[in-house]
């Protein structure tokens, strides 16, 4: 386990390994860092002193917001409830269309020891129970890199009868995904791109531990759904999306897709924001390729978020934005025919 050291020197981590030569890997996401003494991980926040792993942000919340729970987007759980959202601050991608880039890009020199406001789990708890919040979100920036005071508080939400919730780019390490699937209700995961070299190039990562945590979410039974971004010239094409989509119904045509518009963004100001035809004919695709529930969001297109019976094609859930504006559902199930609906509707 991991185990506080004194305010100033943030927290050890059990997500190490140290070799016979002596080198500290950390065993958190799939970069799987090997770091020099006094040298931090690609995240900008995980730190080797001597022979031992440091977090510099367990409790450092730079965000903590209240937020509707399809913004997230999550289809499927509890719609029309408010999730508590948090984040510290760091990320171990470093994508350029980054919407967040003021606090997920963490530079080596940044002193994250007094980033943000001081925080422990049973505060956040406190203040989601008092805000109505059914859930909390780890989200904004990769929860992965705050692993240890994202889980901290995970186990406190449960034992307080609160979802747990990831917005995540996917790269956790196997071995984390495996300690966190228990404690947590729904995961969101980016699957940026089916091009190993647009996740090379405009994220600074690589695909296959995306897939793979995919796949490893979904058989452990956490409700799992998918975003992709649409960037212009960049990852929209036909082809890609029928290979994402594909790759999906593989899994499990249930999964909830969600395709959403890019707007521009930190290094990616210069490419224009993605026009409704194409959030359109990516979720036609997503139909096309036999994936149940496919949502064109974050643009105004009328009837792009709601959902639909895939049995008989009732509408079961109307939204508008991130408001729920009819539920028709009954016990999980559609009105009409009787079809289950998967999800976590309670």
């Amino acid at each position: 386990m991991y185990s506080k050291t004194d305010a100033t020197q943030g927290l050890r981590s059990c997500f190490s390994l140290t070799t016979k030569t002596g080198a500290v890997s950390c065993t958190l996401c799939a970069h799987g860092c090997r770091l020099q003494d006094g040298q931090r991980g690609r995240c900008g926040v995980r730190e080797r002193r001597g022979g031992e792993l440091i977090s510099l942000v367990y409790g450092r919340v730079v965000a903590e917001n209240v937020d509707p729970i399809e913004k997230k987007p999550i289809f499927h759980v509890l719609p029309g409830s408010l999730s508590y959202s948090i984040a510290t601050a760091g990320c171990n991608f470093s994508c350029l269309h980054c919407q967040n880039a003021s606090i997920s890009q963490v530079s080596a020199q940044s002193d994250l020891r007094r980033s943000g406001v001081a925080r422990n789990p049973e505060e956040i708890v406190g203040g989601a129970i008092a805000a109505g919040c059914r859930s909390i979100s780890y989200t904004y920036v990769e929860p992965t890199i705050f692993f240890e005071f994202a889980y901290d508080c995970c186990l406190e939400a449960c034992q307080r009868g609160l979802y747990n919730i990831f917005v995540s780019n996917g790269y956790m390490s196997a071995g984390l995904a495996r300690r966190l699937s228990p404690d947590l209700t729904a995961i969101n995961i980016d699957l940026k791109s089916f091009n190993n070299d647009f996740y090379r190039k405009v994220c600074g990562a690589s695909l296959q531990p995306v897939i793979d945590n995919i796949r490893l979410f979904k058989n452990s039974g956490v409700w799992l759904e998918v975003t992709t971004l649409l960037i212009p010239g960049m990852n929209d094409s036909d082809q890609e999306l029928r290979q994402i989509a594909a790759f999906l119904v593989s899994v499990d045509r249930n999964i909830p897709w969600h395709v959403t518009g890019f707007y521009p963004a930190h290094k990616l100001v210069h490419v224009g924001p993605t026009p409704a035809e194409s959030l359109l004919r990516a979720q036609q695709i997503g139909q096309d390729q036999g994936l149940n529930y496919v949502y064109a969001g974050n643009s105004p297109l009328a009837g792009g978020e709601n959902s639909h019976c895939p049995s008989c094609g009732a509408l079961v859930l109307s939204r508008r934005g991130f408001q729920v504006q009819h539920n028709s559902l009954k016990a999980g199930c559609c009105p009409e025919c009787c079809t289950e609906i998967p999800g976590v509707w309670e």
